[in-house]
């Protein structure tokens, strides 16, 4: 998002003598959005939205809290597709990971953030740990 922008919404939050108070959750979001974007110094970040450093590290610490709860989503989830696992099946993707489910079925990732994601969602045990291999 574009910081003037951002730094207009910040503006409404701004009291009569010109202190930012009672930020909300979806602005702050926003900012830490787009920190997490922000490839130069700090205080460039700072200045561009004209707020001091003391502030935007309570509303950024405010959304990585709100982050960290789950009430922001992280990433849109990508839908994984089991398959059967028959006896002359093959894998279907070249540099991909596939992992034996129970009941003799796989589950193939095109790549291994796909695979991390799927591991975080659905821990595994140590045995099931075992049958995670590279297909290809």
């Amino acid at each position: 998002m574009d910081l003037e922008i951002l730094k207009k919404k910040l503006s409404t939050f701004r009291s009569d003598k010109g202190k930012i108070t009672r930020v909300s959750d979806e602005l702050a979001v926003e900012i830490l959005l787009a920190w997490e974007q922000w490839t130069g110094p700090a205080k460039g970040f700072y200045s561009a939205l004209g707020a001091d450093f003391r502030k935007m590290a309570k509303i950024i610490g405010k959304a990585k809290k709100l982050k960290r709860e789950g009430m922001v989503p992280s990433s849109p989830f990508t839908e994984v597709k089991i398959v059967d696992n028959g006896p002359n099946s093959t894998p279907s993707i070249v540099g991909g990971v596939e992992m034996a489910w129970d009941s003799g079925k796989l589950i193939r990732f095109s790549g291994v953030s796909q695979l991390i994601e799927f591991l975080i969602k659905f821990p595994l045990t140590q045995d099931e740990m075992g049958v995670v291999k590279k297909a290809g």
